[in-house]
């Protein structure tokens, strides 16, 4: 079943999105070279105590942590420790999480660590954050599921090939609904699968954590011997970019944006939702 939240629940997420704009506010600043991803998680940590929230990720399934931190060729779920150090020219994706109330929010942001980035690596980060954005444009009331899944994976074809050769659009994690927990129903394929049908349909008060990942080859994935950390079988960079959203009768309401969106949903003539919280 799809929960279907109530506009004071929204409030709630809403509440709960900016502790996870707040972490990743943070966490940008502190992903420098010299850092270890042991270091972002306990900022993590501080900004989450600060604002009185709760961790949905520390103890989630016995994760150890309050963020993933997934360098380089990780595509999620990396576990921060004292022994990877970021260096000049990594990239790094950082999933976080709060719970304010019982409600929860969760996002990631891709980030480039120092300088001297090849091209398409910042090519790869822009191509997965823009689907993210295309995938939230197309969350509309009577729309389907299936609708978000479309758009993200057509802009991702649509982009010119790096020079790898392709833009690996990852198959086995996707989005999913948020609200009283972090992961409920339904799950969110970033890219269109017959099998799957055409989902739900969107209606005022679904919540949905939009989430593409992609990278500079392969679609597939292993899992690391700590049955959590999510790697490429070919090695290649990823990025991963990821916002909750709620949809209201005012339209797309992105919870984890500190403007709810407002800006990048303009470029697709889209006005968002008010903030609930004023």
């Amino acid at each position: 079943m799809v929960q279907i939240k109530t506009p004071e629940q929204i409030a709630k997420m809403r509440e709960a999105g900016l502790v996870v704009a707040a972490i990743h506010a943070a966490t940008r600043e502190a992903a420098v070279p010299g850092a270890t991803t042991k270091d972002l998680d306990q900022v993590a940590r501080k900004v989450i105590a600060d604002h009185g929230a709760k961790s949905n990720f520390l103890g989630y399934g016995g994760f150890p942590a309050t963020i993933c931190t997934s360098v380089n060729e990780v595509v999620v779920h990396g576990i921060p420790d004292e022994k990877t150090v970021l260096k000049d020219g990594d990239i790094i994706s950082i999933d976080a999480g709060a719970i304010v109330d019982g409600w929860h929010g969760d996002a990631a942001y891709t980030a480039f660590v120092g300088t001297g980035h090849a091209p398409e690596l910042v090519e790869l980060s822009r191509v997965t954050e823009e689907s993210m954005w295309a995938g939230i444009a197309a969350m509309k009331v009577n729309n389907r599921l299936v609708d978000i899944s479309r758009a993200i994976e057509t802009f991702i074809r649509r982009q010119p090939r790096p020079a790898t050769g392709k833009y690996g659009i990852i198959e086995d994690f996707g989005g999913h609904g948020i609200g009283s927990e972090m992961h409920m129903d339904p799950h969110l394929l970033n890219y269109v699968s017959r099998k799957r049908g055409k989902g739900i349909k969107l209606v005022p008060g679904v919540c949905l954590a939009i989430e593409p990942m992609v990278s500079l080859g392969t679609a597939r994935t292993e899992t690391l011997a700590d049955d959590w950390t999510v790697i490429t079988t070919d090695g290649t960079w990823s990025s991963h970019w990821e916002h909750s959203i709620a949809l209201t009768e005012q339209g797309p309401l992105v919870l984890t944006a500190p403007d709810c969106g407002r800006a990048k949903l303009a470029e697709y003539g889209i006005e968002a939702a008010p903030d609930p919280l004023g």
